[in-house]
């Protein structure tokens, strides 16, 4: 028998996704209502296995037809059937249902403060050497803590606190923006990378300057360092001349060994051969290390716990 169609229904269709939002709004506290029915077939049986007074129930079923405006149960008493347009609609509460249950198991399990997930983002060149070290160290007091690791340059990173896909970044500089919070932890010398076979090669120190009618790689535009390096080759007097840009440091190295410029870089974790790396006396050639987050996100026990870990390594966050 085809199902019944009440004659009036409390939400018009469906047309847009504002329509959409609103009939889920009001269907949601009563899906697990119906499927509780629906498995039992009687209203005071899955009421006392629901913990939920009976009359509760039937006005939440009540409801239920009314706002999807057809009949999902033909009644006997108290013993309930499913119409067919119930049978179709419990398939796929079910399904639905399942799926908020795995996804509040999901961010239970990120929230436990021994088990959950830190959403961490970090600058490329400090993932060879700094973060795995930062992790271990931490990891030794939170063994069990799980880590979702994110590489990508200052601004990317920022953009992605933001949007909720991270809890925190160690980025340069440290932002200064009116709904983040950035902690310095620490500095970094930069090095002015020349081939080895470069007239400064044979120098342990150089003045910027004496690099200003040399051709540099550089990091991209939007990257903190090629922020940085803009403005110390300002700061010396002179503009730099780019000859090539590239997404990652050591790759520029790669560039200076085949004698396609100079680069201003932080320090390699392992010695490169081809090039050699000099230290800048003047202008003082430095770049900050922060962690940044977004202000008034509340934190999870593991975030808040290595956001602490993070802020105690003030001036001792990078390797010697």
């Amino acid at each position: 028998m085809a199902h019944q169609q009440r004659s009036e229904a409390h939400l018009s269709p469906v047309s847009d996704t504002e329509d959409i939002g609103n009939m889920a709004a009001v269907l949601a506290p009563r899906l697990a209502h119906f499927a509780g029915v629906a498995r039992t077939e009687h209203v005071t049986r899955a009421a006392q296995e629901m913990q939920v007074p009976q009359s509760t129930l039937s006005r939440s079923l009540v409801r239920l037809e009314q706002d999807l405006g057809v009949d999902l149960f033909a009644r006997r008493g108290r013993t309930l059937s499913l119409t067919p347009a119930g049978r179709t609609f419990l398939s796929s509460v079910e399904r639905a249902l399942a799926e908020i249950e795995r996804a509040a198991d999901e961010v239970r399990a990120d929230a436990d403060p021994a088990t959950g997930k830190v959403a961490f983002g970090f600058l490329h060149t400090m993932g060879s050497e700094t973060v795995p070290g930062l992790i271990r160290a931490f990891r030794a007091d939170h063994p069990r803590v799980r880590f979702s690791l994110v590489q990508n340059y200052g601004e990317a990173m920022l953009e992605r606190l933001r949007s909720g896909e991270l809890d925190l970044c160690l980025t340069s500089p440290v932002p200064d923006a009116p709904d983040l919070v950035g902690r310095r932890l620490d500095e970094q010398k930069l090095r002015l990378v020349v081939p080895a076979d470069h007239p400064l090669a044979g120098r342990r120190r150089v003045r910027l300057a004496e690099a200003a009618d040399e051709s540099f790689v550089t990091l991209e535009p939007g990257y903190g360092m090629r922020r940085i390096t803009d403005d110390l080759c300002q700061e010396a007097g002179f503009r730099p001349r780019i000859a090539f840009e590239g997404e990652e440091a050591e790759t520029l190295r790669g560039l200076v060994a085949a004698g396609l410029g100079v680069a201003l870089l932080p320090p390699p974790a392992v010695a490169r051969p081809g090039v050699v790396e000099l230290t800048v006396t003047a202008p003082r050639a430095v770049r900050e290390i922060g962690v940044a987050w977004l202000d008034g996100h509340p934190d999870t026990p593991p975030v808040a716990a290595f956001k602490k870990f993070l802020l105690s390594r003030r001036g001792r966050l990078l390797p010697d």
